[in-house]
């Protein structure tokens, strides 16, 4: 009778690890956003500087403007023709529709925030995604009521060669 009951256990066990594996196969979606680039291709990315643009270079009818900021900082004032994608937002369908349409029109995607640091989100998630046509705008952004102005500025540099890291790291 034990031997009846034990094997009735392992039956009904065995047969609920079944259907969960079934149930998860048939629910299963591929993840929609898969990264084409490493964080250590990514992090040689970010150390060579050739991603930072003056403002000399902000009116290239090649550049599309991304305002990243909140839309409440975008509508007190923004720069003509800025598109406003708060980051937030930034992988939602519509958005990366236009980054895709951006891209295969050959343009280059330019962020600009408060400052260049507040750009770089944005720019490591989608350059990890396979977008490399990316600028940040080396400027800070200043509000004076009802008109957006950017000053240029240099961006922070670090003491220590990162490039020289990474490349040691490898060996």
């Amino acid at each position: 009778m034990k031997e009846l009951e034990k094997t009735q256990r392992i039956s009904v066990v065995s047969t609920l690890f079944i259907l969960a594996i079934v149930i998860g196969l048939l629910t299963f979606k591929r993840p929609k956003y898969i990264y084409d680039f490493t964080p250590i291709q990514t992090l040689e990315k970010i150390v060579s500087n050739d991603y930072l643009i003056g403002l000399e270079q902000i009116n290239n009818p090649s550049n599309v403007i991304i305002d990243i900021r909140s839309q409440y900082e975008y509508d007190a004032a923004h720069l003509d023709k800025a598109i406003n994608i708060n980051v937030a937002d930034l992988l939602s369908d519509e958005n990366s529709q236009l980054f895709e349409d951006i891209q295969n029109a050959g343009k280059n995607i330019v962020f600009y925030g408060n400052s260049p640091e507040e750009a770089n989100i944005p720019f490591m998630i989608l350059y990890q995604l396979g977008y490399t046509n990316l600028k940040i705008v080396t400027a800070v952004n200043t509000y004076i009521p009802n008109t957006c102005t950017l000053e240029g500025c240099v961006p922070e540099t670090s003491k220590y060669d990162i490039a020289k890291f990474i490349v040691d790291s490898r060996s």
